[in-house]
């Protein structure tokens, strides 16, 4: 980008914006300088199809628009916060269920792993946690080779 920026880490001078992803992100070493870039003024706009697309403009960390203080009651990291209790939750969920089914560390650890990625790929919005999470446990009884079968899911869930 130009614009005279450089990044801390290294030094280099070739940063690369990414507005969809809202990250400013050096090509050198790979440190992202920016993320959640936001914006200042939406406006939208349509286009030849009928369609309405959003159109604005980036307010960077170092910019002059720099957002306004929101006061103290307000918690900047609330997402952060509230996906690590998802997670915990998710955790103590997989176990509860886990161990009733008498599944092994392993089963458990590895629906987990499950469980984030489907938490990280936003495929939790709108489902309830339990169905997630069963079907969490239900493809690692498949990929393991356990006897448990989805019926055993749907009588521990009701």
């Amino acid at each position: 980008m130009p614009g005279g920026r450089v990044c801390a880490v290294c030094g280099g001078s070739e940063i690369e914006v990414d507005a969809a992803r809202g990250d400013a992100v050096c090509t050198g070493c790979g440190s992202v300088l920016e993320d959640n870039i936001i914006v200042s003024e939406v406006q939208f706009v349509e286009n030849s199809g009928g369609g309405s697309s959003a159109v604005g403009q980036f307010v960077s960390l170092d910019g002059a628009g720099k957002t306004p203080s929101l006061g103290g009651g307000f918690h900047v990291n609330l997402g952060k916060e509230s996906r690590a209790q998802t997670l915990q939750n998710g955790k103590r969920q997989i176990h509860h269920l886990g161990n009733q089914l008498q599944l092994n560390q392993h089963c458990l650890d590895t629906a987990f792993n499950f469980f984030k990625m489907a938490v990280s790929k936003h495929l939790t919005r709108g489902r309830k946690m339990t169905h997630v999470i069963a079907a969490c446990l239900y493809l690692v009884c498949r990929t393991e080779g356990t006897p448990h079968m989805l019926l055993d899911l749907s009588d521990l869930l009701q």
